[in-house]
């Protein structure tokens, strides 16, 4: 992280932001979002944009009259945006006296521990030398089963894999408020939020774009990433002046999601084990080994695992259930599937010749420390 006057920004900007009504790039919003990066820029911070809009920019030039609903035509569609966005930011960027660089990456490229690492290392080298990284998900040949779900939450995920101080995500209502405003004339807009609730996950609507894919719920799952990152993040209105400056320093109209300060923040490792590994099993333990890696932060030990599902190799993440079924966190495991599953079977002085734990407590996340969102 840089100093505290000056930051590493995460900016999120969905396509409804960036696109006219007819669905092609506004030159005029990409005009106004590149001015106020700018004007961040020539202050000395760091800023990475998570930009929208390939498959909006695109779809008409493929021909077709809407936004395309078949996988094929969006990803042929994103082939053709996606050269038109960057061409639009390149050349903005560049009258402004900054370089701009395309990252395009896909859910495995964050799944495989290596591939995230390599990714962390790169974008780190273009902002430590001024370039502003604009990074999309690859739409071209990502599969649905393979997405990230959303830009809000491959934003949160950017954002803590370059251990950004700020996330901004830029949406169409300008911030959470406690009711659906569209529906209730008397709902509150909330300034701060240090704990993402149950009445709040209650509150989330869904999208109000016919543009964009992100509702209010995939920002509630966003901000659940960043919060337990340690991350100040920021929610408001795409197009209300000075939007992005002025949410850098606290000053925007919006909501602001900070944890307290006495919260316990996942570090590098753990982001990685709870938001972006892909568990590839599971190991079921009893209630005397979920107090002991629970509430006594101990590691779990090979005498403790009760049940082994699936196949999976050492190194791997898996799920770990009780016996109950009740999912208690995620962690990355010594051995392989057979040989735990050879652990069962072997008496406790047997098992005295296995050194490692099954699961060391720095590679283990609990969900009592942070609430996964759905589908993550």
């Amino acid at each position: 992280m840089l100093t505290q006057d000056k930051k590493r920004v995460v900016i999120k900007i969905g396509s409804s932001s960036l696109t006219s009504l007819h669905g092609e790039i506004s030159r005029r919003k990409l005009e106004k979002l590149v001015d106020e990066v700018v004007q961040l820029k020539d202050d000395g911070h760091e800023v990475l944009l998570v930009s929208s809009g390939a498959v909006a920019a695109g779809y008409r030039k493929l021909g077709c009259l809407e936004r395309p609903s078949t996988l094929p035509e969006k990803q042929a569609a994103a082939s053709i945006g996606q050269g038109l966005l960057m061409e639009s930011y390149s050349d903005l960027f560049l009258s402004n006296g900054y370089i701009g660089s395309q990252i395009l990456i896909t859910r495995s490229d964050f799944s495989d521990e290596d591939r995230y690492n390599n990714a962390r290392n790169t974008i780190n080298v273009l902002l430590e030398r001024g370039i502003i990284p604009i990074v999309n998900e690859n739409d071209t040949i990502t599969i649905d089963r393979l997405k990230f779900g959303d830009n809000d939450t491959l934003s949160a995920k950017v954002a803590g894999l370059v251990d950004a101080d700020q996330l901004v995500i830029l949406s169409d209502i300008d911030g959470l408020y406690d009711a659906d405003p569209r529906k209730n004339e008397d709902a509150e807009l909330l300034n701060k939020v240090h704990e993402i609730t149950p009445e709040i996950e209650a509150a989330a609507g869904d999208p109000g774009s016919a543009v964009g894919t992100g509702g209010m719920k995939s920002k509630i799952d966003a901000f659940k990433i960043s919060m337990a990152s340690g991350i100040s993040s920021f929610l408001g209105k795409a197009g209300t002046d000075n939007i992005v400056y002025d949410a850098v320093y606290h000053n925007a109209r919006g909501t602001y999601f900070e944890t307290a300060p006495e919260t316990e923040n996942l570090d590098q490792k753990k982001q990685w084990i709870a938001f972006n590994s892909g568990p590839e099993g599971e190991v079921i333990i009893d209630h005397r080994a979920k107090e002991s890696i629970v509430e006594m932060k101990r590691s779990l030990l090979p005498m403790n695992v009760h049940h082994v599902k699936g196949r999976f190799k050492k190194g791997a993440v898996v799920r770990i259930h009780d016996l109950e079924g009740e999912e208690i966190g995620l962690g990355v495991v010594n051995y392989s599937s057979e040989q735990m599953k050879e652990m069962i079977t072997l008496t406790e002085p047997e098992l005295e010749s296995y050194e490692k734990a099954a699961i060391e407590r720095k590679d283990f996340v609990c969900h009592l420390d942070v609430a996964l969102p759905a589908g993550v």
